[in-house]
């Protein structure tokens, strides 16, 4: 078994967008300049976008939080994304997610100007990404592929099974591993909650990625021997042991499946982490202009 090491990886990624950052301020450019919005008072979604800012710190970009209460209005939140849209020193801008249940996550993420959308949600980049155009892949399924393509994992012609199908992970992470490049070609099966023999289809998986969002669902019994295994999930589970009070647990019960793999990723220290990366990586692009002119 060889862990996936998200923690190494993406010390990797961010010290090579900052070699690229100080190139660009040497030469008299513009600071990349990422902005993210938060509404409410999410735990998880707070400590998040306070990692993001202070990878943005890191690497030399510029950075601004806009953080409004739970009680925001739908079209207040619209008001502040029209501000962004038009404010030509941001490059990009995320909106995090989840937001309160009074706000339509659908109009929200439509309201991104998609040249600013380094999420990648917005329906064109979705779009753009599934004819093979260049677009902002979303961040997590970007920071899956760049773990598979730094590991040198084969992929061509295996079997991936994608547990999960939300907007943000499994439906993009299932097209962008059956594409025609690396990582990719493989044959993918997506699953979700009404799939009646899960167990029986990621036994038959070479790599499986688990974005189900249930803790420790994916048991050894799930997982063939030697498969890849990638972890997406990321959930606080209560625990008394922990000064904090809760623990961190994936969709994979680690101890369990880590010796049957190939390769696996911990959470933390997985996933999570190579997410902030592709967020990074969609900023800078969106400062050169690279995929909208």
């Amino acid at each position: 078994m060889q862990l996936l090491d998200g923690k190494k990886l993406s010390a990797e990624v961010k010290a090579e967008i900052k070699v690229e950052v100080d190139k660009i301020k040497a030469n008299g450019g513009k600071t990349p300049h990422l902005a993210a919005i938060l509404v409410g008072n999410n735990g998880a979604s707070e400590t998040y976008v306070a990692s993001k800012i202070k990878s943005c710190e890191e690497i030399g970009f510029k950075s601004t939080l806009i953080s409004l209460p739970d009680t925001t209005s739908e079209a207040e939140l619209l008001s502040h994304i029209q501000d962004l849209n038009f404010d030509d020193d941001v490059d990009g801008f995320i909106v995090q997610l989840p937001l309160p249940a009074h706000i339509s996550e659908n109009t929200i993420m439509e309201a991104v100007a998609p040249e600013k959308d380094v999420d990648g949600f917005h329906p064109i980049n979705v779009g753009r990404m599934c004819k093979g155009l260049p677009a902002y892949i979303s961040a997590t399924p970007y920071g899956i592929l760049e773990m598979l393509e730094r590991y040198k994992i084969e992929t061509a012609g295996k079997h991936c099974v994608v547990v999960g199908r939300s907007q943000i992970v499994g439906l993009p992470m299932s097209i962008l591993m059956q594409r025609n490049a690396y990582p990719g070609n493989c044959t993918v099966t997506i699953c979700h909650s009404r799939t009646h023999n899960l167990k029986e289809v990621c036994q038959s998986a070479d790599i499986l990625i688990a974005a189900l969002g249930r803790p420790e669902f994916i048991t050894a019994d799930y997982v063939k021997e030697g498969a890849v295994v990638i972890d997406v999930g990321i959930t606080r589970v209560p625990d008394a042991s922990k000064k904090s009070g809760f623990a961190i647990k994936g969709d994979v019960k680690f101890d369990e499946v880590a010796p049957k793999s190939g390769y696996i990723t911990p959470v933390p220290g997985g996933v999570g982490l190579m997410t902030i990366c592709g967020l990074l990586t969609n900023t800078l692009l969106s400062s050169k202009k690279a995929i909208y002119k």
